[in-house]
């Protein structure tokens, strides 16, 4: 039965006393298949990009390149807490005792974008004074307003940064979305959505989780991701700097940390890990020797094979936000032919002329990281790819294409020739490397039967709507 009490009556006092006294943790016979420490003492100040999370680089190495920005934005749900404006307006306070008399503002040449991530978190840091200790230093401020008519009405930013690329284009039936500009007389002007895009060419620096290509403007920017405190910093000086008073300890030579528990070795400890190793694998052992020998069971209606020509994207990686624009992400009334179109693009503009219909599309490592914005997947869906295979590293060597000169370009998408057959009765895929060539077989895990059923039923929503429907309770 489904809890009826309100979130006011489960979570109180009581309950979350309950919570402390009695904590939630792991069993002590836990298996983990890896155990990884980090020395929290050790870290410092990280940027990362350009226009990829996945590269990092501390800040003292960074700091000295002397990269010079062009936009720095505080304006996503991930950095623009009331606490993440209080170390953003330290770098101003800091810098004001560091130099009496001189007002300190936004480098010239830079321009600074600030935006809370709600109504509440802008409140607190106008109550503590950060808000306006932002604002002295003339940044481009303040909340999301919306022109209806005669009328202005307001609304707290929203999440993903930046909130200025994806605002412009909500449905909204208003007449344009404009944002308040702070200016040194106190007033603020309207500008139009859209002018904090990074351009080609320029370079930025966002409190924000992601900087994929065309995440926050032109895929020819750079994007760096970094704390509100670094943005703010680099934002005064002009250039990916970090805090008056942050010193990299003389002993310093990287963050600290490892494999297992971080805790000193001990003959009882090291035993425990092997015997948990070994349970690991006898298990993993047994459950591929029951598996081996029967039939996945497939329900009415669902296939049991799935087959057609590997289109090849060559990269690891790829994210919801290469896989559909957030220029699109808020538009509800988007066609499948202009979803089919935009799928892919901001990984290759070339996509829509190279894939067909039932093409199954093999990527990298990590397919998917970023967003969790469902229209990834009805996108690739639109464009009539029933299938994504990822493989755990791109060392699958498809046949490259021909070229006169003898020197082959490196081609984001193309086709291959080869075809993949997903057996899912049998859970193994074999692969045909093209007509003439060989064939080979991989085994594969199981495709339960819940899983089919909500496929088939057209995704979670639509299985919901279908098994409440059942009951008698709502219309199908």
């Amino acid at each position: 039965m489904f809890d009826d009490r309100t979130t006011r009556q489960r979570i109180n006092h009581e309950r979350i006393d309950q919570l402390f006294s009695n904590p939630l943790k792991a069993d002590r016979d836990a298996v983990y298949a890896k155990q990884i420490y980090l020395n929290l003492s050790s870290l410092c100040p990280y940027v990362s990009g350009p226009n990829t999370p996945k590269v990092a680089t501390p800040l003292n190495e960074l700091a000295p390149r002397n990269i010079r920005i062009n936009r720095a934005y505080i304006v996503s749900c991930t950095s623009s807490r009331a606490s993440d404006f209080k170390a953003a307006a330290k770098v101003f306070k800091d810098a004001a005792s560091a130099n009496p008399g001189v007002k300190p503002k936004v480098a010239d040449g830079v321009s600074l974008y600030i935006a809370a991530a709600s109504a509440l978190e802008q409140a607190a840091a106008e109550a503590a004074g950060d808000w306006q200790t932002l604002l002295d230093a003339d940044p481009l401020a303040g909340t999301e307003s919306i022109r209806t008519g005669g009328t202005t009405k307001e609304e707290p930013p929203t999440g993903d940064a930046p909130t200025i690329e994806e605002a412009k284009s909500r449905p909204y039936d208003l007449e344009r979305y404009i944002i308040r500009q702070h200016i040194s007389t106190g007033a603020f002007t309207d500008f139009v959505l859209g002018t904090g895009l990074l351009e080609p060419g320029e370079v930025g620096i966002s409190a924000s989780n992601r900087n994929f290509p065309g995440r926050m403007g032109s895929r020819d920017a750079q994007a760096y991701l970094a704390s509100a405190e670094v943005v703010a910093a680099s934002a005064l000086k002009g250039t990916i700097s970090g805090p008056g008073d942050f010193k990299v300890p003389a002993d310093w030579s990287g963050v600290e940390h490892g494999f297992g528990t971080g805790l000193e070795k001990t003959t009882e400890g090291e035993l425990g890990s092997v015997i948990q190793q070994l349970d690991s694998l006898i298990e993993r052992v047994e459950s591929t020797e029951d598996a081996s020998g029967s039939a996945t069971e497939i329900i009415p209606g669902f296939p049991k094979k799935i087959s057609g020509e590997i289109l090849f994207c060559d990269a690891d990686h790829i994210s919801t936000d290469a896989l559909y624009p957030g220029r699109l992400t808020y538009q509800d009334n988007v066609s499948q032919e202009e979803m089919a179109r935009a799928c892919m693009q901001n990984y290759d503009p070339s996509f829509d002329s190279i894939a067909k219909p039932n093409d199954l599309l093999v990527g990298g490592y990590n397919f998917g990281c970023g967003s969790s914005r469902e229209q990834a997947a009805t996108a690739l869906l639109a464009r009539q790819i029933p299938l994504v295979v990822l493989v755990e590293r791109l060392r699958v060597c498809f046949p490259a294409p021909s070229s006169s000169t003898g020197v082959t370009k490196h081609q984001l998408t193309r086709r291959t020739g080869w075809t993949l057959t997903w057996d899912i009765q049998r859970s193994v895929v074999e692969v045909q490397e093209g007509e003439q060539g060989e064939s080979w077989v991989e085994k594969v895990g199981d495709l339960p039967a819940n899983v089919q059923a909500i496929i088939a039923a057209g995704g979670l929503e639509s299985w919901c709507r279908a098994e409440i429907a059942k009951s008698g309770a709502i219309q199908p």
